[in-house]
C-alpha cells in the first residue's frame, strides 16, 4: 500500500510554539483520541489546551472509560513544560502530569500521563455528576499515523468556504488538521497491574484563536479498519436560520489520498445515555456513493454543566454561559463486513436534549 502519512503538509506545522504567542488569544492544542482494539478501554479525549494569555500554566483534559463503565477524569490548570524535546526542537505540548511529544512529524507521537484522576463511572457523567475519590492514574501510547492528515475545509469548496471569515471558522479555532493513527500502550488505575493493549486513534493538531461564543452543537466520528480503511467527518447541526452550515468528510480505502465525502444521516445528541447507543451514519461521497457505517458505543464519558474550575472553563463561560452538552465515547464501527474501535464527540444544548 501507498501512504502519504504527511500529505504534503510541512513538517514544521507538528512543532509546538516554541515561546508565548503575541496575540493572547492564541491557542496551542494537541489531542489524543484511543480505543483498544477489544473495545474494553478507550481514552475518549487526552488533550492539553495552551492559551498565550495564561502561557504558564496550560489546561488538561483526561478521560479514560472502561466498557464495565468505570470512568477517570481530570480537569486541571497545571505549570506547562518546557517545549523543547530531546533534540531542542519545539515537540513537546504538555503540562504537570501530562505530556504528548512529536518523535517524527506525521510519523511518530507519544503520550504519557502519571498524576490523578477522579474514580467516577460512565452513568454518573451522563446524569451531570463529575465528583469522586482521587485515585492514582497513569498511561503511556505510543501512536504511528496510518492515514493522511484530514486539513478540515481542505476537501470540499463549499466545506472551505464555510471556514472562511465566519461562525464555523471561529469555532474550528485556526488551522486545523487530524489524523489516525495505529496505537500501542498501556493505562494502571490505582496501583493495579498494567492493563497493555493495541488498538487505533486519532490525533488532532490546532493551532490559532478559537471564539465559542455562538457554538451551537456538532457532531464527529472518525476510525480506522484493520484493512486500512478508515472515515471521518465533522457537521454542525442545521442551522435555525436555514442557512447551510459545515458539513466535510472523507473515505480511505487503504491507499491513495483521501476521497472527499459529507454526512447524510448524523447521530445527533438527543439524550444522555452512558453506554450501548445506536450512533450509526451515513456518508455520500463528491461522487455520489453512499457508504452506511454502523455503530454503538462501548465507553463513554460526558461534561453535562461545564463547570470545572479551570482557565479555559471560566472563560468558555464568560463566551457562552449555556455552552451545549457534550459527549466524548468510544463506538464499535461496522463497515463493509468488517469492524473496528473509533472515536466520536457531539454536543447539543441542554433545552434540546431528552432528560432521563
Amino acid at each position: 500500500m501507498t501512504i502519504d502519512t504527511t500529505g504534503g503538509i510541512d513538517p514544521a506545522r507538528e512543532y509546538v510554539f516554541a515561546d508565548r504567542p503575541d496575540n493572547p488569544e492564541m491557542r496551542d492544542s494537541v489531542s489524543f483520541w484511543v480505543s483498544d482494539d477489544r473495545g474494553e478501554l478507550g481514552l475518549p479525549r487526552i488533550g492539553v489546551e495552551a492559551v498565550a494569555s495564561n502561557w504558564d500554566s496550560h489546561d488538561i483534559q483526561v478521560n479514560v472509560a472502561f466498557a464495565d463503565g468505570r470512568a477517570f477524569r481530570l480537569r486541571e490548570t497545571s505549570p506547562a513544560r518546557p517545549p523543547a524535546g530531546p533534540d531542542g526542537r519545539p515537540t513537546v505540548l504538555g503540562a504537570g502530569p501530562l505530556a504528548f511529544r512529536c518523535v517524527r512529524p506525521f510519523h511518530t507521537w507519544e503520550l504519557t500521563y502519571d498524576g490523578k484522576a477522579v474514580s467516577t463511572t460512565s452513568s454518573d457523567l451522563a446524569a451531570g455528576k463529575t465528583d469522586g475519590p482521587l485515585v492514582d492514574l497513569s498511561f503511556h501510547v505510543t501512536a504511528t499515523m496510518a492515514v493522511p492528515p484530514w486539513v478540515q475545509g481542505a476537501l470540499r469548496t463549499d466545506a472551505g468556504d464555510k471556514l472562511k471569515n465566519s461562525v464555523e471558522g471561529d469555532l474550528m479555532g485556526g488551522p486545523r488538521y487530524e489524523q489516525l493513527f495505529r496505537a500501542a500502550g498501556s493505562v494502571t488505575v490505582n496501583g493495579g497491574a498494567p492493563q497493555e493493549f493495541t488498538g487505533s486513534g486519532l490525533r488532532i493538531r490546532r493551532q490559532g484563536v478559537r471564539r465559542l461564543a455562538e457554538f451551537w452543537g456538532h457532531c464527529w466520528q472518525s476510525a480506522v479498519f484493520p484493512s486500512g480503511k478508515a472515515f471521518g467527518y465533522m457537521a454542525y447541526p442545521p442551522r435555525d436560520d436555514g442557512k447551510p452550515t459545515f458539513n466535510e468528510g472523507f473515505v480511505f480505502l487503504g491507499e491513495g489520498e483521501l476521497i472527499p465525502a459529507r454526512v447524510v444521516r448524523a447521530p445527533w445528541l438527543t439524550r444522555l445515555r452512558a453506554l450501548g447507543e445506536d450512533v450509526s451514519l451515513t456518508l455520500e461521497t463528491a461522487d455520489g456513493i453512499v457508504i452506511p457505517i454502523a455503530g454503538e458505543t462501548v465507553v463513554s464519558t460526558h461534561d453535562v454543566h461545564h463547570d470545572d474550575d479551570t482557565y479555559s472553563i471560566k472563560s468558555l463561560k464568560q463566551e457562552n454561559s449555556d455552552f451545549p452538552a457534550l459527549q466524548q465515547a468510544g463506538v464499535r464501527y461496522r463497515w463493509d463486513g468488517e469492524e473496528t474501535y473509533g472515536m466520536l464527540e457531539r454536543s447539543n444544548p441542554l433545552h434540546k436534549i431528552e432528560r432521563g
